[in-house]
Protein backbone atom coordinates (compact mmCIF):
# COMPACT_ATOMS: atom_id res chain seq x y z
CA UNK A 1 0.00 0.00 0.00
CA UNK A 2 1.57 3.44 -1.22
CA UNK A 3 1.77 6.14 1.37
CA UNK A 4 -1.16 8.18 -1.05
CA UNK A 5 -3.35 5.27 -0.44
CA UNK A 6 -2.64 5.58 3.44
CA UNK A 7 -3.55 9.16 3.14
CA UNK A 8 -6.41 8.60 1.28
CA UNK A 9 -7.94 5.38 4.15
CA UNK A 10 -7.28 8.37 6.54
CA UNK A 11 -9.20 11.20 5.22
CA UNK A 12 -11.98 8.75 4.26
CA UNK A 13 -12.11 8.10 8.00
CA UNK A 14 -12.18 11.82 8.77
CA UNK A 15 -14.64 11.87 6.64
CA UNK A 16 -16.81 9.38 8.33
CA UNK A 17 -16.25 10.50 11.92
CA UNK A 18 -17.15 14.35 10.78
CA UNK A 19 -20.75 12.61 9.60
CA UNK A 20 -21.37 10.26 12.59
CA UNK A 21 -20.86 13.47 14.52
CA UNK A 22 -23.19 15.62 12.39
CA UNK A 23 -25.92 12.76 13.03
CA UNK A 24 -25.49 12.65 16.33
CA UNK A 25 -25.48 16.77 16.64
CA UNK A 26 -27.33 18.01 13.88
CA UNK A 27 -29.58 15.92 13.24
CA UNK A 28 -32.09 18.86 13.75
CA UNK A 29 -30.92 20.02 11.17
CA UNK A 30 -30.72 16.90 8.85
CA UNK A 31 -34.32 16.58 8.92
CA UNK A 32 -34.87 20.47 8.26
CA UNK A 33 -33.24 19.41 5.17
CA UNK A 34 -34.65 16.52 3.69
CA UNK A 35 -38.47 17.26 4.67
CA UNK A 36 -41.06 19.31 2.91
CA UNK A 37 -40.89 23.33 3.57
CA UNK A 38 -44.21 23.00 4.67
CA UNK A 39 -43.72 20.31 7.21
CA UNK A 40 -40.61 22.39 8.26
CA UNK A 41 -42.98 25.31 8.74
CA UNK A 42 -45.30 23.20 11.20
CA UNK A 43 -42.50 21.71 13.24
CA UNK A 44 -40.80 25.39 13.62
CA UNK A 45 -44.92 26.38 14.63
CA UNK A 46 -44.22 25.91 18.78
CA UNK A 47 -45.01 27.51 21.57
CA UNK A 48 -41.47 27.34 23.34
CA UNK A 49 -39.90 28.95 20.51
CA UNK A 50 -42.43 31.44 19.70
CA UNK A 51 -42.32 32.69 23.64
CA UNK A 52 -38.04 33.14 23.50
CA UNK A 53 -38.63 34.75 20.26
CA UNK A 54 -41.65 37.40 21.30
CA UNK A 55 -40.30 37.80 24.66
CA UNK A 56 -43.47 37.55 25.77
CA UNK A 57 -45.74 34.95 27.56
CA UNK A 58 -49.48 35.33 27.42
CA UNK A 59 -51.87 34.04 30.33
CA UNK A 60 -55.21 33.67 31.06
CA UNK A 61 -56.60 35.58 33.94
CA UNK A 62 -59.95 35.34 35.82
CA UNK A 63 -60.11 38.32 37.59
CA UNK A 64 -61.83 37.30 41.37
CA UNK A 65 -60.15 34.37 41.64
CA UNK A 66 -58.40 33.79 44.65
CA UNK A 67 -56.56 32.11 45.62
CA UNK A 68 -54.93 32.16 41.78
CA UNK A 69 -56.29 36.00 40.85
CA UNK A 70 -56.43 38.83 42.37
CA UNK A 71 -56.41 42.17 40.35
CA UNK A 72 -56.17 45.54 42.24
CA UNK A 73 -58.91 47.95 41.00
CA UNK A 74 -56.38 50.68 41.47
CA UNK A 75 -53.21 49.90 40.07
CA UNK A 76 -54.32 47.43 37.40
CA UNK A 77 -51.83 45.31 39.09
CA UNK A 78 -52.44 41.48 39.12
CA UNK A 79 -51.08 39.23 42.39
CA UNK A 80 -52.45 35.37 43.34
CA UNK A 81 -50.85 31.58 43.21
CA UNK A 82 -50.96 31.66 39.77
CA UNK A 83 -49.57 34.79 39.05
CA UNK A 84 -46.48 33.58 41.44
CA UNK A 85 -46.07 30.79 39.01
CA UNK A 86 -46.39 32.88 35.67
CA UNK A 87 -43.27 35.42 37.15
CA UNK A 88 -41.32 32.32 38.32
CA UNK A 89 -41.72 31.20 34.47
CA UNK A 90 -41.05 34.22 32.82
CA UNK A 91 -38.33 35.35 34.88
CA UNK A 92 -36.47 31.46 33.75
CA UNK A 93 -37.23 32.71 29.90
CA UNK A 94 -36.18 36.23 30.46
CA UNK A 95 -39.43 36.94 28.68
CA UNK A 96 -42.98 39.50 29.96
CA UNK A 97 -45.78 38.39 30.94
CA UNK A 98 -48.72 39.53 28.86
CA UNK A 99 -52.55 39.43 30.35
CA UNK A 100 -55.41 38.29 28.64
CA UNK A 101 -58.74 37.75 30.99
CA UNK A 102 -60.93 34.90 30.20
CA UNK A 103 -62.73 32.65 32.48
CA UNK A 104 -62.14 29.02 32.81
CA UNK A 105 -64.14 27.69 30.53
CA UNK A 106 -63.03 30.48 28.09
CA UNK A 107 -59.09 29.35 28.72
CA UNK A 108 -59.40 26.30 26.82
CA UNK A 109 -61.16 27.98 23.76
CA UNK A 110 -58.14 31.00 23.85
CA UNK A 111 -55.82 27.77 23.82
CA UNK A 112 -57.30 26.34 20.92
CA UNK A 113 -57.13 29.66 19.12
CA UNK A 114 -53.99 30.64 20.20
CA UNK A 115 -54.74 33.56 21.76
CA UNK A 116 -52.68 32.29 24.80
CA UNK A 117 -49.51 30.70 25.79
CA UNK A 118 -50.44 29.07 29.05
CA UNK A 119 -54.24 28.15 31.19
CA UNK A 120 -53.66 28.03 35.30
CA UNK A 121 -55.77 26.33 37.88
CA UNK A 122 -57.86 23.67 34.82
CA UNK A 123 -58.91 20.43 35.94
CA UNK A 124 -57.69 17.79 33.28
CA UNK A 125 -61.14 16.19 32.22
CA UNK A 126 -61.29 13.68 29.41
CA UNK A 127 -63.15 16.22 27.56
CA UNK A 128 -60.31 18.60 27.45
CA UNK A 129 -57.75 16.28 27.40
CA UNK A 130 -59.50 15.59 23.48
CA UNK A 131 -58.42 19.09 22.52
CA UNK A 132 -55.34 20.65 25.01
CA UNK A 133 -52.78 19.25 26.14
CA UNK A 134 -52.04 19.43 30.63
CA UNK A 135 -48.59 19.57 32.16
CA UNK A 136 -49.24 17.45 34.87
CA UNK A 137 -50.57 17.67 38.34
CA UNK A 138 -49.72 21.26 40.20
CA UNK A 139 -51.87 19.82 43.66
CA UNK A 140 -54.65 17.63 44.21
CA UNK A 141 -57.28 19.59 44.96
CA UNK A 142 -59.03 17.84 47.85
CA UNK A 143 -62.77 17.83 48.61
CA UNK A 144 -64.13 17.86 52.16
CA UNK A 145 -66.88 19.44 54.03
CA UNK A 146 -67.47 22.75 56.21
CA UNK A 147 -68.55 21.15 59.50
CA UNK A 148 -71.02 23.42 61.85
CA UNK A 149 -69.44 24.55 65.55
CA UNK A 150 -69.57 21.49 67.72
CA UNK A 151 -69.82 18.88 64.55
CA UNK A 152 -66.68 16.37 64.02
CA UNK A 153 -66.00 14.51 61.52
CA UNK A 154 -63.04 12.90 59.90
CA UNK A 155 -63.94 10.55 57.23
CA UNK A 156 -67.18 10.43 54.95
CA UNK A 157 -69.01 7.94 56.71
CA UNK A 158 -69.00 10.39 59.90
CA UNK A 159 -71.42 12.82 57.54
CA UNK A 160 -73.06 9.76 55.77
CA UNK A 161 -76.39 9.64 57.87
CA UNK A 162 -79.74 10.60 57.55
CA UNK A 163 -79.40 13.08 60.36
CA UNK A 164 -76.86 15.11 58.78
CA UNK A 165 -77.64 18.04 56.45
CA UNK A 166 -75.70 19.07 53.61
CA UNK A 167 -75.83 21.67 51.26
CA UNK A 168 -74.13 21.99 48.04
CA UNK A 169 -74.96 23.75 44.32
CA UNK A 170 -76.71 22.03 42.07
CA UNK A 171 -74.75 20.49 39.31
CA UNK A 172 -71.24 21.05 40.55
CA UNK A 173 -68.49 18.91 41.26
CA UNK A 174 -69.29 19.58 45.06
CA UNK A 175 -72.82 17.75 44.59
CA UNK A 176 -71.19 15.06 42.78
CA UNK A 177 -68.69 14.22 45.42
CA UNK A 178 -71.53 14.62 47.88
CA UNK A 179 -73.72 12.09 46.45
CA UNK A 180 -71.42 9.56 46.02
CA UNK A 181 -69.79 9.53 48.77
CA UNK A 182 -72.72 10.49 51.20
CA UNK A 183 -75.63 9.08 49.75
CA UNK A 184 -77.45 8.50 53.34
CA UNK A 185 -77.46 12.09 54.39
CA UNK A 186 -80.09 14.52 53.16
CA UNK A 187 -78.89 16.57 50.95
CA UNK A 188 -80.06 20.03 49.86
CA UNK A 189 -78.93 21.01 46.33
CA UNK A 190 -79.14 25.07 45.95
CA UNK A 191 -78.93 27.09 42.67
CA UNK A 192 -75.87 28.97 43.90
CA UNK A 193 -72.45 28.84 46.59
CA UNK A 194 -74.45 32.20 47.85
CA UNK A 195 -77.63 30.28 48.67
CA UNK A 196 -75.41 27.38 50.42
CA UNK A 197 -73.71 29.71 52.57
CA UNK A 198 -76.74 31.37 53.42
CA UNK A 199 -78.29 28.05 54.26
CA UNK A 200 -75.00 27.40 56.38
CA UNK A 201 -75.05 30.60 58.12
CA UNK A 202 -78.52 30.38 59.09
CA UNK A 203 -78.08 26.79 60.96
CA UNK A 204 -80.49 24.95 58.40
CA UNK A 205 -78.00 22.65 57.28
CA UNK A 206 -75.42 21.15 59.15
CA UNK A 207 -72.32 20.64 56.28
CA UNK A 208 -71.03 21.79 53.27
CA UNK A 209 -69.51 19.65 50.94
CA UNK A 210 -66.39 21.51 48.70
CA UNK A 211 -63.84 21.89 47.59
CA UNK A 212 -60.72 22.93 50.08
CA UNK A 213 -60.53 26.57 48.23
CA UNK A 214 -63.96 26.92 48.38
CA UNK A 215 -63.98 26.32 52.09
CA UNK A 216 -61.37 27.87 53.42
CA UNK A 217 -61.76 31.17 51.88
CA UNK A 218 -65.78 30.97 53.15
CA UNK A 219 -64.72 30.35 56.50
CA UNK A 220 -62.29 33.32 56.37
CA UNK A 221 -64.79 35.68 55.27
CA UNK A 222 -67.00 34.45 57.78
CA UNK A 223 -65.62 32.64 60.85
CA UNK A 224 -69.13 31.78 62.32
CA UNK A 225 -69.23 29.51 59.47
CA UNK A 226 -67.98 26.46 61.12
CA UNK A 227 -64.23 24.69 60.42
CA UNK A 228 -63.53 22.85 57.08
CA UNK A 229 -61.61 19.55 57.55
CA UNK A 230 -60.06 17.28 54.38
CA UNK A 231 -62.29 14.06 55.05
CA UNK A 232 -60.80 10.78 54.56
CA UNK A 233 -61.54 6.99 53.86
CA UNK A 234 -61.32 7.72 50.63
CA UNK A 235 -59.62 10.15 50.20
CA UNK A 236 -60.98 12.37 47.63
CA UNK A 237 -59.41 15.03 45.14
CA UNK A 238 -59.35 16.46 41.65
CA UNK A 239 -55.84 17.82 39.87
CA UNK A 240 -55.37 21.37 39.24
CA UNK A 241 -53.12 21.63 35.98
CA UNK A 242 -51.81 24.13 33.33
CA UNK A 243 -52.93 23.72 29.94
CA UNK A 244 -51.25 24.39 27.01
CA UNK A 245 -52.53 24.43 23.54
CA UNK A 246 -52.41 20.67 21.21
CA UNK A 247 -48.89 20.76 18.81
CA UNK A 248 -46.98 18.07 17.14
CA UNK A 249 -43.62 19.60 19.16
CA UNK A 250 -44.34 18.87 22.84
CA UNK A 251 -41.45 20.87 24.33
CA UNK A 252 -43.33 23.37 25.60
CA UNK A 253 -45.65 20.88 27.74
CA UNK A 254 -42.73 19.10 28.60
CA UNK A 255 -40.89 22.00 30.45
CA UNK A 256 -44.04 23.03 32.18
CA UNK A 257 -44.15 19.66 33.42
CA UNK A 258 -40.71 19.49 34.54
CA UNK A 259 -41.02 22.74 36.28
CA UNK A 260 -43.80 21.97 38.05
CA UNK A 261 -42.23 18.78 39.17
CA UNK A 262 -39.04 20.65 40.57
CA UNK A 263 -41.83 23.62 42.66
CA UNK A 264 -43.52 21.04 44.00
CA UNK A 265 -40.35 18.88 45.31
CA UNK A 266 -38.59 21.82 46.48
CA UNK A 267 -41.90 23.13 48.77
CA UNK A 268 -41.92 26.31 46.45
CA UNK A 269 -45.58 25.44 45.27
CA UNK A 270 -47.19 24.97 48.83
CA UNK A 271 -45.74 28.78 49.74
CA UNK A 272 -46.90 30.36 46.32
CA UNK A 273 -50.44 28.63 47.29
CA UNK A 274 -50.30 29.36 50.96
CA UNK A 275 -49.48 33.25 49.38
CA UNK A 276 -52.25 33.34 47.46
CA UNK A 277 -54.87 32.15 50.15
CA UNK A 278 -53.46 34.91 52.23
CA UNK A 279 -54.66 37.76 49.90
CA UNK A 280 -58.01 36.05 50.83
CA UNK A 281 -57.79 36.05 54.44
CA UNK A 282 -56.80 32.39 55.08
CA UNK A 283 -54.31 32.08 57.82
CA UNK A 284 -51.25 29.89 56.66
CA UNK A 285 -51.93 27.63 59.85
CA UNK A 286 -55.70 26.83 59.04
CA UNK A 287 -54.48 25.17 55.92
CA UNK A 288 -54.92 21.35 56.42
CA UNK A 289 -51.37 19.16 56.51
CA UNK A 290 -53.09 17.11 54.54
CA UNK A 291 -52.75 18.92 51.65
CA UNK A 292 -50.37 17.73 49.28
CA UNK A 293 -48.57 20.74 47.37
Amino acid sequence: MTPSDDQRISEDRRDALRYALAIGSGAALASAMTTSPASAQAAADNTLDRVRANKVLRIAVLPGELPYFNKDLASGTWSGFSIEMANDIAKLLDVKLEYVESTYGNSVLDLQAGKIDLGFALNPTPQRALVIDFCGTVFPHPFGAMLKKGLEAKTWADINKPEVKIAVDVGSANEAVARRFAPNATIKSLKSRDEVMLEMASGRVDVVVNALILGLTAIAKNPNLGTYKILQSPSVAIPSSMGVRREADKRWRDFLAVWIDYNRGIGQMREWFVKGLGLAGVKAEDVPVELSI
